[in-house]
């Protein structure tokens, strides 16, 4: 089984928007959800949609370097989370010299594909449970 994980930090959309996007992609095939995040008309899509090529890139050394056999065919997104970042304060002048607080918030987002296990290996590690 390969996994490989990509992580796009500090990145200036609020987790609420971005969390959309990657619900959209969670459980599906990697292909699949770059064709999905391709013509998807949030804003998040686009960087959303590099991260998992970067992903499925990562996922193409770890084989290489593992000497591992990988069809990227087969990898599918096994996680997808996004996380709140720091949030920037700024302030907004207002009427009669108030002053009003700005929140701009930034996300953590973390993909990881992975290649679905072997039956043989899903039933060896079944026993080991079992015993």
């Amino acid at each position: 089984m390969v996994e490989a994980t990509a992580r796009l930090r500090h990145i200036r959309i609020t987790p609420q928007k971005a969390r959309r996007v990657v619900n959209l992609i969670r459980g599906k095939q990697a292909n699949e959800a770059l064709g999905i995040l391709k013509f998807a008309p949030q804003g998040a899509a686009e960087p959303v949609y590099k991260l998992v090529a970067s992903a499925v890139a990562n996922a193409r050394v770890k084989a290489d370097s593992d000497n591992v056999s990988l069809n990227e065919d087969d990898l599918f997104i096994a996680e997808a989370y996004v996380d709140e970042g720091p949030t920037l304060k700024r302030i907004r002048p207002r009427a009669q010299g108030r002053a009003y607080r700005v929140l701009k918030r930034t996300s953590h987002i973390t993909v990881v594909v992975a290649t679905p296990e072997d039956e043989a290996t899903a039933a060896k590690s079944a026993e080991k449970v079992s015993n």
